[in-house]
């Protein structure tokens, strides 16, 4: 994707570096909608919780840091990490452009799109932050991947779930990144569209499994509209030999079904928030073929 020397959005609120206290779920008040990150199950009791919290607090009180003996005495920061800082600082700033290029792009996009339908597209702000942070929709982290919270109107994003998108998912390239940018922007436009009001509405009176239906066609409906962005990118002359594949692959490899086989060995279709690898191949390519928001039902017959 040819984005360098393009325009950078200003609705960028870049929150990396700053710590924050986490509370609530990504999914509390209102709802937010993101995409999954393959979740394993377990956990600890709060009783377990709360007796670790005060041993670590009586040793740190001796001056043993609990963290560093686990970790070997490392302290997370080294020569070798100081002497490395300014590529790191580098890299960060390269990642931050990139999103805020992509923003842009999204909003050039959409805010046509709405002119030539009468109607006036109010952009959404994306929040860049570093291992956690708070949102109008509760508590979001790496745990939580990236998600829109329709409260705030904002776009939540880990700066280090590009890393994991490689790493873990297999689905490296820029395309696949701007993909996940593009998905949750798509969430926004839902929401302008009074799509996701009418949802947030109608899953209160839902069993779990209607409503996990429910969530499908609309997680599927972002990924129909990041392909309706993906054709007006394609049509500026910006993308790569191989961009629209580096897309395609992301969407297969995060599907409901190809995330549950490999963190528990087994799906449950009956548990799919987000459709399957196929599903999700099929309505980002719907969108990129068509390049229309007609094109995109995906609440009428099957999906």
């Amino acid at each position: 994707m040819e984005w360098r020397g393009r325009r950078q959005s200003d609705n960028v609120e870049d929150r990396q570096g700053q710590g924050g206290g986490l509370g609530g779920s990504p999914f509390g008040r209102g709802g937010g909608f993101s995409l999954p990150v393959g979740r394993r199950s377990g956990g600890l009791s709060i009783g377990t919780i709360i007796f670790l919290v005060v041993i670590y607090l009586i040793f740190k009180a001796m001056g043993i840091d609990l963290v560093q003996v686990m970790d070997g005495g490392s302290t997370g920061y080294d020569q070798s990490d100081q002497q490395n800082g300014g590529s790191q600082t580098a890299s960060t700033d390269e990642m931050t452009a990139f999103v805020k290029t992509v923003l842009a792009e999204t909003e050039d996009t959409w805010q046509g799109i709405f002119q030539a339908q009468g109607r006036t597209y109010d952009d959404p702000t994306l929040v860049l932050f570093r291992g956690q942070t708070r949102s109008a929709c509760g508590a979001a982290s790496a745990a939580s991947g990236p998600f829109y919270c329709p409260e705030d109107q904002k776009v939540y994003l880990d700066t280090a779930f590009f890393e994991k998108l490689s790493n873990r998912f297999g689905a490296s390239g820029d395309f696949a990144e701007a993909y996940v940018v593009a998905h949750e922007v798509g969430h926004h436009v839902q929401n302008q569209l009074g799509i996701l009001p009418k949802f947030n509405e109608a899953r209160q009176r839902m069993s779990e499994a209607d409503a996990n239906k429910m969530s499908v066609r609309v997680e599927l409906q972002a990924d129909c509209f990041a392909g309706i962005w993906g054709k007006y990118t394609q049509q500026k002359g910006i993308l790569d030999a191989g961009d629209l594949e580096e897309a395609l692959n992301a969407a297969q490899q995060i599907g409901d079904d190809t995330l549950q086989k490999q963190t528990q060995g087994y799906v449950v279709p009956d548990s799919f928030n987000h459709g399957t690898s196929a599903q999700r191949v099929k309505w980002f390519k719907q969108g990129f073929d068509n390049g229309q928001l007609s094109a995109c039902d995906t609440f009428s017959g099957p999906v």
